[in-house]
């Protein structure tokens, strides 16, 4: 997709903003299979904090070669990653506050952009902008009032001034009543200081695709092959039938949405555990909101490691020691990019499918955004 670089001090952010939103060309099919479902174990919370479920590990063939898939998810190669507990759910907006009041912690977008992490996201020469340009916020998705080309996600996103977790679009939002809502508007940073105080950790690449297949191997979706499950769709996906992508009819590009969250087809978040739970006993694996993980992205990692393995079994990959995306048109290919998996209410048929469990993007770990949350795990 080309994508149109924007001026001023948070260029950088709404470039990555696209990470979540690519469209997709679909290439060949795949083989599916499964195995028997798992036994779902719930911790009691003696091993693990209560709230999670223990992931066996195991074998399983990470990736996809399926029509579907994106070049950034090829080819399938054999991976086995060791059990672990995680997280039931994403952690929520009521969890994120409990963590607030007894640090005191002040997220990322609560914060005055911080030029040295924004520039290295711009072409190399980029002058700096004005102080008065750095105010704190985050990326918004603000949706359009018609139907427009989707080749520009600027239409549609926007950086809101006062946007932050507490208020996820925009100073006249708020979360109340949302408490079991995903927490979002979190950078990876922020991510990573609540998983030091809960005491856990985010989930490495290979064992967030595990989690998330629920026993299912090589499916389509985490729920199977077919989009839909007896005409609904089985997660908080945008659906299309309903009202065309990115259309809010109140949209505002100077304001945040006032449309009402609904599950299924919304602009928003829904409550955690609104959709089935996987084998695994883990609820909106894909859909919702987008989770960050551990690895730093490399577009080409995949065919790295299929090449460096030969096809024999890669034990707990850990990710790459760099990043590498030459597909994000206007920022360095060598930009410092993590992770992000599971799509989130935004994704849909006609412009972003990556509620597919190999789908993976690359986002800018100081960029906060509406739709970008994350769960944790715990070794056993």
């Amino acid at each position: 997709m080309n994508l149109k670089r924007r001026h001023w001090v948070l260029a950088a952010t709404v470039l990555v903003a696209a990470v979540g939103l690519s469209s997709y060309l679909f290439l060949r099919t795949a083989e599916v299979s499964s195995i028997a479902p798992p036994k779902i174990i719930h911790s009691d919370g003696k091993n693990a904090p209560e709230g999670m479920v223990w992931v066996p590990g195991g074998e399983f063939l990470m990736g996809s070669d399926h029509q579907k898939a994106q070049i950034n998810e090829k080819p399938v190669h054999r991976v086995k990653v060791s059990g672990f507990w995680m997280d039931s759910t994403h952690v929520t907006n009521d969890q994120f506050a409990k963590f607030v009041k007894e640090t005191n912690y002040r997220t990322t977008a609560e914060q005055i952009p911080d030029w040295d992490t924004i520039k290295v996201q711009l072409p190399p020469g980029t002058p700096k902008p004005p102080a008065s340009a750095f105010v704190p916020g985050a990326m918004v998705f603000i949706g359009t009032k018609g139907a427009v080309s989707l080749d520009d996600y600027s239409q549609w996103w926007a950086y809101v001034p006062g946007a932050d977790w507490r208020h996820p679009t925009g100073p006249n939002s708020s979360i109340d009543g949302k408490g079991n809502h995903p927490v979002v508007q979190v950078s990876y940073v922020d991510a990573l200081a609540y998983a030091k105080w809960a005491g856990k950790r985010l989930p490495t690449e290979a064992e967030w695709e595990f989690a998330a297949r629920g026993g299912l191997n090589q499916a389509t979706y985490a729920w199977g092959d077919q989009l839909e499950q007896e005409g609904k769709l089985p997660a908080n996906i945008w659906d299309v039938k309903k009202r065309p992508f990115p259309v809010v009819p109140d949209a505002n590009p100077k304001v945040s949405p006032k449309v009402s969250p609904k599950a299924g087809g919304a602009v928003g978040t829904s409550s955690v555990g609104s959709f089935p739970q996987n084998g695994y006993g883990l609820f909106d694996m894909t859909g919702n909101a987008w989770q960050w993980v551990a690895d730093w992205y490399r577009f080409d990692y995949f065919q790295m490691q299929a090449k460096e393995s030969g096809n024999h079994l890669i034990i707990n990959p850990q990710g790459p020691v760099d990043s590498f995306d030459p597909a994000d048109y206007g920022v360095p290919a060598n930009a410092p990019k993590r992770v992000i998996r599971g799509g989130s209410f935004l994704c849909n048929e006609d412009y972003c499918q990556s509620y597919r469990p190999s789908a993976r993007r690359g986002a800018d770990p100081y960029s906060p955004m509406s739709h970008l949350g994350f769960r944790l795990v715990k070794s056993d």
